[in-house]
């Protein structure tokens, strides 16, 4: 018998190869914040990245020399001049020799620029330098080689286009000794490059990856900030600086040009600790101690700036966060100008100037609370204004975190409720169903409803809406309680609707479930058609029999919402018990259950499939047993439903909650 041959055993094989450690891949950066009035393709797609040029052409392609484009003459269309000539076949050869001549005199173009060698070296390295897919070692000695290749130079190329691709890899790559050396190069000409379509990426990196830097990045910058901001390229570094990588006192740095000419020439922006500490104080740091002539003048240079920033629309600046900073320093600062007479006339200047682009700043934090002082110390006439320019994007700002606090702010001081029910409710009620999916449109439909509720409001959101009360209470002449009556009864109608036509698409979210909840506890009008609509979503037999699509029931969030409605209110866990609507009648809407949704589908909720529903039908128990005999028929009726049979496979059963509906129902 011939001897078996034994398997190999796994270790007889050697070990196993390691793992290539491949680069993880980078964190998605922070975007800007987007203007509520861009196009929705151009806020998705327009943020200006500094990999732009990263990802522009493949791994394996070439620079196109762009200062050759267009040196060769274009053939003139001679047709209607020249008689038309026979068409001689093109011979191969020529055409061959026609590409090597025009090759040669490209490299030679190539070759009598300055640094061509440098360039042609630094290409050939950063060709494997920026591939994605390399282990991180590998990809390290790359950059290394290329910082020797470029080291001493930087400042003499990195104004080229390809040679500021080369520059970009070795900051996104390079460790940060790498990226201070050319941080320390390139000192003296940020202004510059700023101002360069390529380079200016370049700039943002440094910026946001060199933070021992950036300081003196931004000192550069300093006398030139507002022309920069008008400026095509350099408006967007410094944008991007100032809302995403900045601290307080470098913010400072760049605000100071607002100041004006005297600010910037006699006040310290570093040195100690208590000048630094003065400094992040921004206008106000620079206000302290000053008499009043220093102080106006101070007030005027801001002034003047920002109309110059306003005049300008189109350069995009005034949709920046800095500009916006500046702006509610301004009008904060005018709370302390004793002269009342002259505080209003500054403050009307400012709004008159402004007025047709406040929509422009609402996406940002302080440009919300500038926006929110202009609604809350107006007049009529303002508000109405105000209004006017925001009413084609109330549906974007409901769905941004600071623009939608301006539409919290327009519903608590407009007193023409009638004016804020066409131009504002109809605006936030009509896109129900875009709201929907977001938290941030959610909390715009709770605000009609139930402004500043700890349900669905953070403190500091309550705090920030604040605000405005104390300024409010002077300019304003309708008490809080009746204005907010008056908005859920003008959004009540809409909401019910809406409710009415979509209640199966809605009580399937869980977003969707606390709407349904506040609008049927807390809305005005007849709700009889809404809640049949309900029922109806829940009436059909249990369990589903498609897996796919689970009856709503065995949804926890849409069960929590029968419940929620059944027991007539929100639970307070604070006092241990349900703070009733006042809007809600519970008890019918339990008889109307049991109407709608029948016998075999409640019996069904608590003995079949996973018994979802036996806290609902317990609290429909407990909802027609505190009725009292308005209900005793159908407490009757429901109780002969759960016969001996039902409730021994009810306490048999896994059900959650089975103990509490066997007892509601020995109560009935």
């Amino acid at each position: 018998m011939p001897a078996l041959k034994k398997r190999q055993a796994h270790t007889q094989t050697g070990p196993k190869p390691k793992k290539v450690q491949l680069e993880k891949p980078a964190i998605a950066e922070k975007q800007r914040s987007r203007p509520v009035t861009a196009p929705v393709s151009v806020a998705a797609a327009s943020g200006e990245s500094d990999d732009e040029f990263d990802d522009l052409e493949g791994d394996n392609d070439e620079f196109m020399d762009m200062d050759n484009v267009g040196d060769e003459p274009m053939d003139e269309d001679t047709s209607d001049t020249a008689p038309t000539k026979p068409i001689q076949p093109k011979d191969p050869n020529a055409s061959r020799e026609s590409h090597k001549v025009q090759k040669a005199l490209h490299e030679q173009r190539r070759a009598a620029k300055p640094h061509s060698s440098l360039l042609n070296d630094a290409k050939r390295v950063w060709s494997l330098a920026r591939q994605k897919n390399i282990p991180t070692a590998e990809r390290q000695k790359h950059i290394q080689d290329l910082m020797n290749v470029i080291r001493g130079m930087v400042k003499e190329i990195v104004f080229k286009h390809d040679a500021s691709r080369i520059v970009q890899t070795v900051v996104k790559y390079g460790r940060q000794k790498e990226r201070d050396e050319v941080a320390q190069e390139l000192d003296g000409k940020y202004k510059e490059l700023a101002q360069n379509k390529y380079s200016k990426f370049l700039v943002t990196k440094l910026i946001r990856l060199c933070p021992a830097h950036r300081a003196s990045i931004l000192t550069e910058f300093q006398g030139n900030v507002l022309r920069l901001l008008l400026h095509r390229e350099a408006t967007s570094v410094l944008a991007d600086t100032f809302e995403l990588y900045a601290n307080a006192y470098e913010r400072t740095l760049l605000l100071r040009d607002f100041y004006g000419k005297e600010t910037v020439l006699f006040t310290t922006s570093g040195g100690s600790d208590e000048e630094k500490e003065k400094v992040k104080k921004g206008l106000r740091g620079v206000l302290e101690g000053t008499d009043v002539e220093r102080r106006r003048r101070v007030l005027n240079a801001l002034k003047e700036n920002l109309f110059t920033i306003f005049n300008n629309p189109d350069k995009g600046a005034v949709t920046h966060a800095v500009v916006h900073r500046a702006l509610w320093e301004y009008l904060s600062a005018l709370n302390d100008v004793p002269d009342e007479t002259e505080r209003e006339k500054l403050r009307r200047e400012m709004f008159e100037t402004c007025q047709e682009v406040l929509a422009e700043m609402v996406h940002t934090k302080d440009g919300s609370r500038v926006v929110r002082e202009f609604l809350a110390d107006g007049t009529a006439k303002d508000r109405k204004q105000i209004l006017k320019v925001l009413k084609p994007h109330i549906e974007r700002m409901c769905l941004d975190d600071d623009a939608q606090m301006v539409l919290f702010t327009a519903l608590d001081v407009i007193d023409d409720t009638k004016l804020a029910s066409k131009s504002l409710i109809a605006e936030m009620t009509g896109p129900a169903k875009n709201l929907l999916v977001s938290p941030q449109g959610r909390r715009a439909l709770f605000y009609l409803l139930v402004p500043r509720t700890r349900r669905h409001f953070t403190p500091v959101q309550i705090t920030l809406l604040a605000e405005t009360d104390e300024v409010r209470s002077r300019t304003s002449k309708k008490e809080p309680e009746a204005r907010e009556e008056e908005v859920r009864k003008y959004a009540s109608e809409a909401l019910l609707s809406w409710l009415e036509q979509n209640t199966e698409d809605i009580i399937k979210e869980p977003g969707g479930s606390l709407v349904a909840a506040e609008i049927m506890l807390f809305a005005d009008g007849d709700k009889t058609s809404a809640s049949r609509s309900l029922l109806r979503a829940i009436s059909t037999s249990y369990p589903s029999i498609v897996p796919s699509s689970p009856h709503p029931i065995d949804l926890p969030h849409t069960s929590r919402l029968y419940k929620t409605l059944l027991q007539g209110g929100h639970f307070n866990h604070t006092s241990k018990t349900v703070d009733l609507a006042p809007n809600w009648d519970a008890n019918l809407f339990a008889k109307e259950l049991v109407k709608i949704v029948g016998k075999d589908v409640v019996v069904g909720m608590c003995t079949l499939g996973e018994g979802n529903g036996a806290f609902v039908v317990a609290e429909m128990c407990e909802a027609l047993i505190r009725d009292g005999e308005k209900s005793e028929e159908v407490r009757k009726e429901v109780k002969g439903w759960f016969g001996d049979d039902v409730r021994e496979a009810v306490e048999g059963g896994q059900a959650k909650g089975r103990k509490v509906l066997l007892e509601k129902i020995a109560s009935l």
